[in-house]
Protein backbone atom coordinates (compact mmCIF):
# COMPACT_ATOMS: atom_id res chain seq x y z
CA UNK A 1 0.00 0.00 0.00
CA UNK A 2 2.95 2.18 0.79
CA UNK A 3 4.44 1.69 -2.48
CA UNK A 4 1.42 2.44 -4.51
CA UNK A 5 1.09 5.94 -2.70
CA UNK A 6 4.67 6.99 -2.91
CA UNK A 7 3.93 6.30 -6.95
CA UNK A 8 1.04 7.78 -6.97
CA UNK A 9 2.50 11.09 -5.20
CA UNK A 10 5.89 11.01 -7.55
CA UNK A 11 4.08 10.44 -10.80
CA UNK A 12 1.50 13.65 -9.80
CA UNK A 13 5.08 15.60 -8.87
CA UNK A 14 6.13 14.68 -12.34
CA UNK A 15 3.38 16.03 -13.93
CA UNK A 16 4.96 19.73 -12.95
CA UNK A 17 7.94 18.85 -14.45
CA UNK A 18 6.87 20.10 -18.06
CA UNK A 19 6.02 23.47 -16.63
CA UNK A 20 9.22 23.54 -15.38
CA UNK A 21 11.36 22.51 -18.16
CA UNK A 22 9.41 25.09 -20.65
CA UNK A 23 9.78 28.02 -17.99
CA UNK A 24 13.87 26.81 -18.20
CA UNK A 25 14.28 26.94 -21.58
CA UNK A 26 12.30 30.68 -21.51
CA UNK A 27 14.46 32.08 -18.87
CA UNK A 28 17.75 31.18 -21.31
CA UNK A 29 16.50 34.02 -23.86
CA UNK A 30 15.25 36.16 -20.91
CA UNK A 31 16.48 39.49 -20.82
CA UNK A 32 17.06 41.94 -18.03
CA UNK A 33 14.01 44.71 -17.37
CA UNK A 34 15.36 48.16 -17.56
CA UNK A 35 12.39 49.48 -15.76
CA UNK A 36 12.70 50.63 -12.11
CA UNK A 37 11.48 47.28 -9.77
CA UNK A 38 13.67 46.48 -6.78
CA UNK A 39 14.08 42.76 -5.43
CA UNK A 40 12.84 41.52 -1.89
CA UNK A 41 14.30 38.93 0.45
CA UNK A 42 12.93 36.01 -1.96
CA UNK A 43 14.96 37.55 -4.98
CA UNK A 44 11.45 38.03 -7.32
CA UNK A 45 10.79 41.49 -8.40
CA UNK A 46 8.38 43.19 -6.35
CA UNK A 47 5.33 43.75 -8.61
CA UNK A 48 1.74 42.49 -8.10
CA UNK A 49 2.21 39.23 -7.70
CA UNK A 50 4.54 39.34 -4.82
CA UNK A 51 2.07 42.25 -3.42
CA UNK A 52 -0.86 40.01 -4.07
CA UNK A 53 0.35 37.13 -2.35
CA UNK A 54 -1.81 36.64 1.55
CA UNK A 55 0.32 36.13 4.27
CA UNK A 56 0.03 32.66 5.45
CA UNK A 57 -2.30 32.82 9.06
CA UNK A 58 -2.79 29.68 10.85
CA UNK A 59 -6.29 29.28 12.26
CA UNK A 60 -6.48 28.91 15.82
CA UNK A 61 -6.29 24.69 15.54
CA UNK A 62 -3.60 24.87 12.90
CA UNK A 63 -1.28 26.96 15.39
CA UNK A 64 -1.67 24.91 18.14
CA UNK A 65 -0.49 21.87 16.24
CA UNK A 66 2.34 24.57 15.20
CA UNK A 67 3.15 25.35 19.02
CA UNK A 68 2.91 21.55 20.01
CA UNK A 69 5.59 20.37 17.16
CA UNK A 70 8.75 19.50 16.99
CA UNK A 71 11.06 21.45 15.12
CA UNK A 72 12.86 19.84 12.36
CA UNK A 73 15.31 21.06 10.37
CA UNK A 74 16.94 20.93 7.18
CA UNK A 75 20.34 22.10 7.34
CA UNK A 76 21.43 21.78 3.49
CA UNK A 77 19.19 24.08 2.68
CA UNK A 78 18.46 26.17 5.35
CA UNK A 79 14.87 25.13 6.08
CA UNK A 80 12.66 24.03 8.76
CA UNK A 81 9.18 22.85 10.17
CA UNK A 82 7.14 22.20 12.92
CA UNK A 83 6.30 18.51 12.60
CA UNK A 84 3.46 16.79 14.13
CA UNK A 85 4.48 13.96 17.02
CA UNK A 86 4.80 10.81 15.29
CA UNK A 87 6.64 11.98 11.97
CA UNK A 88 9.65 10.07 10.91
CA UNK A 89 12.30 10.97 8.43
CA UNK A 90 11.68 8.87 5.47
CA UNK A 91 14.93 10.33 3.44
CA UNK A 92 16.46 13.58 3.25
CA UNK A 93 19.30 14.18 0.99
CA UNK A 94 20.84 17.94 -0.89
CA UNK A 95 17.84 18.82 -2.82
CA UNK A 96 14.89 16.38 -0.99
CA UNK A 97 13.13 16.35 2.24
CA UNK A 98 10.47 13.21 2.70
CA UNK A 99 8.60 12.80 6.46
CA UNK A 100 5.93 10.81 7.08
CA UNK A 101 3.27 9.89 9.89
CA UNK A 102 2.48 7.01 11.57
CA UNK A 103 -0.86 6.11 9.32
CA UNK A 104 1.26 6.93 5.77
CA UNK A 105 -0.03 10.76 5.43
CA UNK A 106 3.36 12.53 3.56
CA UNK A 107 5.53 15.43 3.59
CA UNK A 108 7.38 15.42 0.43
CA UNK A 109 9.89 18.59 -0.57
CA UNK A 110 11.66 19.40 -3.39
CA UNK A 111 14.90 22.12 -4.13
CA UNK A 112 15.06 22.60 -8.16
CA UNK A 113 17.78 25.03 -9.20
CA UNK A 114 17.41 27.29 -11.97
CA UNK A 115 19.32 29.05 -14.22
CA UNK A 116 21.06 32.50 -13.03
CA UNK A 117 18.60 33.75 -15.58
CA UNK A 118 15.37 32.06 -14.24
CA UNK A 119 12.44 35.02 -14.12
CA UNK A 120 10.72 33.69 -10.84
CA UNK A 121 8.64 36.33 -10.56
CA UNK A 122 6.66 35.94 -14.15
CA UNK A 123 7.32 32.03 -13.30
CA UNK A 124 5.08 32.50 -10.37
CA UNK A 125 2.13 33.74 -12.03
CA UNK A 126 2.47 31.19 -14.24
CA UNK A 127 1.74 28.40 -11.64
CA UNK A 128 -0.57 30.74 -10.64
CA UNK A 129 -2.52 31.04 -13.78
CA UNK A 130 -2.00 27.52 -14.46
CA UNK A 131 -3.64 26.43 -10.62
CA UNK A 132 -6.74 28.99 -11.10
CA UNK A 133 -7.23 27.01 -14.48
CA UNK A 134 -7.18 23.54 -12.72
CA UNK A 135 -9.39 24.84 -10.36
CA UNK A 136 -11.87 26.03 -13.17
CA UNK A 137 -11.39 22.86 -14.12
CA UNK A 138 -12.63 21.44 -11.16
CA UNK A 139 -9.27 19.54 -10.15
CA UNK A 140 -8.31 21.72 -7.42
CA UNK A 141 -10.66 22.63 -4.52
CA UNK A 142 -8.80 25.93 -3.95
CA UNK A 143 -5.73 27.67 -5.13
CA UNK A 144 -3.91 31.41 -4.10
CA UNK A 145 -1.02 33.15 -3.37
CA UNK A 146 0.73 32.67 -0.05
CA UNK A 147 3.62 34.31 1.43
CA UNK A 148 5.25 32.13 4.04
CA UNK A 149 8.37 33.56 5.90
CA UNK A 150 8.89 36.02 3.53
CA UNK A 151 8.85 34.05 0.37
CA UNK A 152 5.55 34.31 -2.04
CA UNK A 153 4.07 31.09 -3.28
CA UNK A 154 0.88 29.24 -5.06
CA UNK A 155 -0.70 27.08 -2.47
CA UNK A 156 -3.32 24.49 -3.88
CA UNK A 157 -5.42 21.35 -2.52
CA UNK A 158 -6.72 19.20 -5.00
CA UNK A 159 -10.38 18.63 -5.37
CA UNK A 160 -11.10 15.03 -3.70
CA UNK A 161 -10.14 12.03 -6.42
CA UNK A 162 -13.33 9.77 -7.71
CA UNK A 163 -11.52 7.03 -6.26
CA UNK A 164 -12.12 6.09 -2.43
CA UNK A 165 -8.40 5.33 -2.19
CA UNK A 166 -7.04 7.81 -4.31
CA UNK A 167 -4.60 10.05 -3.26
CA UNK A 168 -5.08 13.88 -2.09
CA UNK A 169 -2.56 16.54 -2.27
CA UNK A 170 -2.25 20.03 -0.51
CA UNK A 171 0.50 21.85 -1.80
CA UNK A 172 2.77 24.98 -2.39
CA UNK A 173 5.28 26.07 -4.99
CA UNK A 174 7.44 29.28 -4.35
CA UNK A 175 11.04 30.72 -5.81
CA UNK A 176 13.58 32.61 -3.67
CA UNK A 177 17.26 33.13 -3.75
CA UNK A 178 19.64 30.95 -1.54
CA UNK A 179 23.20 31.18 -1.22
CA UNK A 180 23.71 32.09 -4.60
CA UNK A 181 21.52 30.08 -6.52
CA UNK A 182 18.04 30.71 -7.79
CA UNK A 183 15.46 27.77 -6.39
CA UNK A 184 11.98 26.33 -6.77
CA UNK A 185 10.98 25.11 -3.34
CA UNK A 186 8.04 22.81 -3.96
CA UNK A 187 6.19 21.57 -0.72
CA UNK A 188 3.61 18.61 -0.82
CA UNK A 189 1.47 16.80 1.55
CA UNK A 190 -0.38 14.47 0.86
CA UNK A 191 -2.24 11.19 1.94
CA UNK A 192 -4.79 9.06 1.02
CA UNK A 193 -8.48 10.66 0.02
CA UNK A 194 -10.28 8.98 3.14
CA UNK A 195 -7.67 10.05 5.33
CA UNK A 196 -7.17 13.93 3.91
CA UNK A 197 -9.75 15.30 6.47
CA UNK A 198 -8.10 14.10 9.38
CA UNK A 199 -4.70 15.76 8.56
CA UNK A 200 -6.00 18.68 6.66
CA UNK A 201 -5.27 21.02 9.80
CA UNK A 202 -1.99 19.09 10.13
CA UNK A 203 -0.90 19.78 6.32
CA UNK A 204 -1.93 23.41 6.68
CA UNK A 205 -0.13 23.99 10.15
CA UNK A 206 3.16 21.86 8.59
CA UNK A 207 3.65 24.51 5.72
CA UNK A 208 2.97 27.31 7.08
CA UNK A 209 5.19 26.48 10.02
CA UNK A 210 8.03 26.92 7.74
CA UNK A 211 10.96 29.45 8.50
CA UNK A 212 13.35 29.83 5.71
CA UNK A 213 17.45 31.16 6.37
CA UNK A 214 17.45 34.46 4.34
Amino acid sequence: MKSIILTGIILFAMSFCGLSEKLKQLSGGATSNSNTTSSNSSGTKSGSTSTSAEQAKPTSEQQAIIDAGTETKWDDQGISWKLPAGWKKMEVKKETFNYQSPDLAFLLVNISVMPDSFPMDDSLKAYYEQALQQMKNGKYESARMVEIDGIPGVEFTEAPPEEKDGIRRHQWIGFRSYLGQKQQVNVMTSTSAGKFDKHKDEFSAILYSAKFTK
